[in-house]
């Protein structure tokens, strides 16, 4: 088994064997509430327009309207709303108009590409648990995780912002679903007093490169000239 899971990833045998032995570390269930804030906030359908686009929000409840302060609230009463709407502001995924007392939303996937050490840990998460998921389906009798792909060769560079498009649009319409249905699965365990020791993660991923010649160049060298 070892072996066969070499030969398909090009690690050595020693490396697949610490990584198939090797037990992670305990994980912290509960993401950052940022995190949290952001994904009810373009799933939920009561802060979307009719066009399906998250709402702005005012910063503190003002009548029946839909607000900020209510919608962090909803997630944690752990830490402070303004301190949940300063967090997203600096990772430049929300903006808050003080003349107005609104809060924006300026993106719709959570991507904190001005913070390194969130990008890293991202990093980890993802890649760690896709690659766990991968490995366990090598190693068990019966695959026990989704993980499948899709891949297409003699595209041209001019195709590659459609694609992007389409794996974008369909990576919002999952959040969408997954979202509440994952809050609802949640409520439901707490509410029969299930215990709640399980985490899952729900990924989707693209990649593009140059495709590999079928008939590389001769690499061989050259013969010596003779004397």
């Amino acid at each position: 088994l070892v072996s066969r899971i070499s030969v398909a990833t090009g690690l050595n045998r020693r490396e697949v064997t610490r990584l198939t032995r090797a037990e992670r570390a305990p994980r912290a269930v509960r993401q950052p509430p940022a995190t949290e804030v952001f994904a009810r906030w373009i799933t939920d359908p009561a802060l979307r327009n009719a066009d399906g686009r998250p709402v702005d929000l005012p910063r503190l409840p003002d009548g029946a309207e839909p607000n900020f302060e209510t919608l962090a609230r909803s997630v944690t009463r752990d830490v402070h709303p303004r301190s949940v709407l300063e967090e997203l502001c600096r990772l430049g995924i929300a903006r808050h108009d003080e003349a107005t007392d609104r809060v924006h939303l300026l993106r719709a996937d959570y991507v904190p590409g001005s913070d390194r050490s969130d990008m890293l840990h991202f990093l980890g998460d993802n890649v760690g648990d896709h690659l766990t998921a991968a490995v366990a389906n090598v190693t068990a009798e019966t695959p026990v995780h989704f993980e499948q792909a899709v891949f297409a060769d003699e595209l041209s560079e001019d195709a590659l912002p459609a694609v992007k498009a389409l794996v974008r649009e369909h990576w919002l319409a999952l959040v969408q679903a997954a979202v509440p249905a994952l809050g609802a699965l949640i409520d439901a365990d707490h509410q029969a007093g299930r215990p709640q020791d399980r985490r899952v993660r729900i990924g989707m991923y693209s990649y593009a490169a140059p495709m590999t010649p079928e008939n590389p160049p001769d690499e061989t060298l050259p013969e010596a000239p003779s004397p």
